[in-house]
């Protein structure tokens, strides 16, 4: 019988995100694809060192044993390796008993295509122009930038949090600052407090979230002993009277965050660091940089505070 895919969350990774591949690329780039192939299969043991997104696609699997008969979470890795390059991944999954079984490689072609084929809620890359190329089609899809972050959780929890405007929600509301200004925008949000925006590129990433939750939950119910792993927050520059109307659209949406950040200008670094989650989806690079040292940030290139020369807060 086939995997039916529909129920449950799918997440694309490339191996950038998921292992450290700065020592293989360097040698790839030097020397070239026959002698990088040689170089591959003779550190075919080797593992790979772990890369930024690794915490995270750990722990989002270990929720699979929420329900081992139907998988909750299935990552599949998205490559540009051609096969016999990327048994040296396969291999180190293996070792580092992490159970990813599925993959694709395209032999230096971009893999996103395949996106949309596996019904993935999220692509995660170390390859900025593969992400961006992702999003302009309308893909869901977050750049992995280097991070100093590191995960020494004793626990299975897993954190995961999100900005709003033109990530969970469209850039809609950007545009209107953008064109006129706080003032107007402040208006704006505040005369549409009662309608929901539209959804934005990671939207049904939250929707899976949720799904996880809810069966986290049942658990809960017939477990009293069971704490709850899952955790989601919304970390956001917006502010009162614009907070209205991001929560009401969640709420009209049908989904929900445990937390809510609504900070109005303050660096949202000093939330990260206290929130500590192991991965963070923003779409302002501005927003990222400065909490590279405490959480695993992935830049979400959508929308107009990532066109050419536009300057815009989130």
């Amino acid at each position: 019988m086939a995997l039916d895919l529909a129920n449950c969350l799918v997440v694309g990774v490339a191996s950038s995100a998921l292992f450290d591949l700065s020592e293989p690329d360097a040698f790839f780039r030097a020397h070239g694809e026959q002698a990088y192939r040689l170089y591959q299969e003779e550190r075919y043991d080797d593992i790979l060192p772990r890369g930024v997104a690794y915490p995270f696609i750990e722990r989002l699997l270990t929720l699979n044993d929420l329900r081992p008969e139907a998988p909750l979470v299935e990552v599949i890795v998205l490559s540009r390796n051609d096969p016999m390059t990327g048994l040296r991944v396969m291999r180190s999954l293996e070792l580092l008993a992490l159970p990813i079984t599925r993959a694709v490689f395209t032999q230096g072609r971009a893999p996103y295509d395949y996106i949309g084929s596996f019904e993935m809620s999220l692509f995660l890359s170390g390859n900025k122009d593969d992400v961006v190329a992702a999003t302009k089609l309308r893909f869901p899809a977050g750049h992995v930038r280097p991070s100093t972050a590191t995960c020494d959780d004793g626990d299975k929890s897993l954190r995961v949090a999100f900005d709003f405007d033109g990530v969970v929600g469209d850039d809609s509301s950007e545009e209107i600052y953008t064109s006129q200004g706080m003032g107007p925008y402040r208006e704006h949000e505040s005369g549409r407090r009662l309608e929901a925006m539209a959804p934005g590129p990671l939207q049904k990433l939250l929707a899976d979230l949720n799904m996880i939750q809810g069966i986290e939950a049942e658990r809960a119910e017939v477990d009293p002993d069971y704490e709850q792993r899952l955790r989601v927050s919304l970390v956001t520059a917006r502010n009162a009277p614009a907070h209205e109307r991001a929560v009401r659209s969640l709420r009209d949406w049908g989904v929900e965050v445990n937390d809510a950040f609504f900070l109005g200008g303050i660096e949202k670094a000093r939330i990260l660091q206290v929130l500590k989650p192991h991965i963070f989806f923003d779409d302002q690079e501005v927003h990222l940089t400065p909490a590279s040292e405490h959480v695993a940030g992935v830049h979400v290139p959508y929308g107009i505070a990532n066109r050419p020369t536009e300057e815009v807060v989130t």
